[in-house]
């Protein structure tokens, strides 16, 4: 599963993507990364980046999550109601390799 938000969403008064890891975590899934992208826009088409002249607040961030399928269908429903507005993707993969798989 992938979820996308900004760096500037907030959840409970911090940034959403600690949040979601933390709960994540809690939630006993097996793995999640959250990545700052360097550049992007959604659906605003609102240019992010991180270059020198234009020090943004609002960078892109990516969390990436791998678990079976049963639990991301149970951990959806939560997602998407802490970040009704944010884009999640949940895509089938194969795991070749990792500790636990």
């Amino acid at each position: 599963m992938t979820i996308y938000l900004s760096e500037n969403n907030q959840l409970e008064g911090r940034p959403a993507y600690e949040a979601i890891i933390e709960l994540l975590k809690e939630r006993k899934i097996a793995g999640a990364t959250a990545f700052r992208g360097i550049e992007g826009y959604g659906v605003h088409s609102k240019i992010h980046t991180s270059g020198i002249l234009r020090l943004s607040t609002e960078l892109p961030v990516i969390i990436h999550v791998v678990e079976t399928e049963e639990k991301i269908k149970e951990i959806i429903p939560l997602l998407k109601e802490l970040l009704p507005n944010e884009l999640i993707i949940s895509q089938k993969i194969d795991v070749v390799s990792g500790e636990g798989f």
